[in-house]
């Protein structure tokens, strides 16, 4: 009998885990990282690195709007490239057929717009840059580790058009993310107890 009990338990705690991060009222804080590379080859040392820092609320459940940062950088010999973009961010997560069913994964989507640029110098000849509006559209996967944190693979097309030596700039990226996922309540009593 106090195993039927314990698993009764588990899974009401699963289902509510499943269900609970993407409702009404609930926060997401985190950050998607991309185009993370280190090339050691002789006389042609290079570094790529690019982080995405955002935070959303859900306006209803499912659906989240807030904002993001990107930065990144791309160095090699000769060879320096910044990206920058701010904007609002919308999220919606996908629900199964059988909502009952505890879950562990989510399907979201991703949208953004705001001001993005690229401005890259290479040694020996001019610089080249793009700045202007920005978006970016895409599919996502979140796995939950447990009710408040997801780890998230984020497959993202992501243009700038706009001004400068090249008046756009498009590319699809693979984003690895970490995002924590919290009740409003939880934050205000956080923020009481600062």
């Amino acid at each position: 009998m106090k195993r039927i009990t314990l698993a009764i338990i588990i899974l009401a705690g699963f289902s509510f885990a499943s269900k609970a991060q993407t409702e009404r009222d609930w926060f997401l804080i985190g950050s998607d990282i991309s185009d993370i590379g280190l090339n050691l080859q002789k006389g042609n040392t290079a570094f790529n690195f690019a982080v995405s820092p955002k935070v959303a609320w859900f306006i209803k459940d499912n659906f989240a709007l807030g904002g993001e940062v990107d930065l990144g950088i791309n160095t090699a010999n000769g060879y320096t490239q910044f990206k920058y973009g701010i904007g609002p961010l919308a999220r919606y997560y996908f629900t199964s057929k059988d909502a009952a069913t505890p879950r562990k994964t989510r399907i979201f989507a991703e949208a953004n717009v705001g001001i993005f640029g690229q401005n890259t110098k290479v040694s020996g000849s001019s610089s080249y840059n793009t700045n202007g509006l920005g978006f970016g559209i895409g599919p996502g996967l979140a796995y939950f580790i447990n009710e408040n944190i997801a780890l998230e693979g984020l497959v993202k097309y992501n243009g700038t058009v706009g001004f400068g030596n090249t008046t756009t700039v498009n590319s699809i990226n693979l984003n690895i993310g970490f995002q924590i996922y919290l009740p409003k309540a939880k934050i205000r009593s956080v923020a009481k107890s600062m």
